[in-house]
């Protein structure tokens, strides 16, 4: 029934039916961009749209016509990752999302996130995470879709659910299954106790050398006998770091 389509990257389509433009997108698109209406008597059954699902607004002529209400569920271990990647060291777990500020707010009380911002486009995204770069942060970015590419490209580390679009498993550091989100938070304990484990076998490796060196000018052990003891520290260091990281 529609003709040319013009798609609106992060924001809707465009169309025309029997010579009427249509468009159909989100609430910054609709009613922000293209200036439509809603229409007389209907307000107060707008003001009652359902907060729990994510909503999509078309409009004809300028005037709403129809409000597509999609369920979009929170994933059940959501709000407990939330609260396993605080406890982990994360100080502030912000959301962005495309959706309109009233589903934004009611997700975001569900799951437990410090901040959140609605009606977010992928270029603001990006200058969100550059911006916090800037001011010292370390970010790491979690995203799976298209509008999420940019800035998963400019955070410290971005990581991409396995089944989302192509392009942010592409363009992302790290790759996580989708069927748990639980797995970023052992990601995150598997490089904390990666790191430890450096710094640990660091501190052993100079200190033992250092008293190698110092033991060989004083002349208290032979050159031979230094090299054994150093190339048995290095083996022992090198078997323990061959232990699991974490317990099962």
């Amino acid at each position: 029934m529609h003709t040319k389509v013009e798609y609106v990257v992060a924001h809707g389509i465009s169309s025309s039916v029997d010579g009427k433009k249509v468009v159909i997108g989100s609430y910054h698109f609709v009613f922000e961009d293209e200036q439509c209406v809603v229409p007389e008597g209907k307000e107060e059954l707008f003001a009652k749209l359902p907060e729990e699902y994510s909503h999509l607004y078309m409009a004809i002529e300028n005037k709403l016509a129809a409000v597509i209400c999609i369920q979009d569920p929170v994933r059940r271990e959501a709000a407990d990752v939330i609260a396993a990647l605080h406890k982990a060291g994360f100080s502030h777990i912000v959301m962005m999302t495309g959706d309109s500020e009233r589903t934004a707010r009611a997700i975001a009380a569900k799951v437990g996130v410090d901040e959140y911002y609605a009606e977010v486009l992928p270029e603001d995204k990006a200058k969100f995470v550059e911006e916090r770069r800037k001011a010292g942060h370390k970010v790491i970015m979690i995203g799976d879709g298209i509008n999420d590419s940019p800035a998963l490209s400019a955070a410290d580390a971005g990581i991409a659910i396995s089944d989302g679009a192509e392009i942010a498993r592409e363009i992302a550091d790290i790759t996580v299954s989708g069927d748990d989100l639980a797995q970023i938070v052992t990601l995150r304990n598997i490089s904390s106790a990666l790191m430890k484990r450096i710094h640990w076998n660091y501190k052993k490796i100079v200190g033992i050398n250092s008293a190698l060196i110092g033991l060989g000018v004083l002349g208290v052990i032979q050159p031979a006998t230094s090299a054994l003891l150093h190339n048995t520290s290095t083996i022992l260091i090198s078997l323990n770091s061959m232990k699991k990281l974490l317990d099962d």
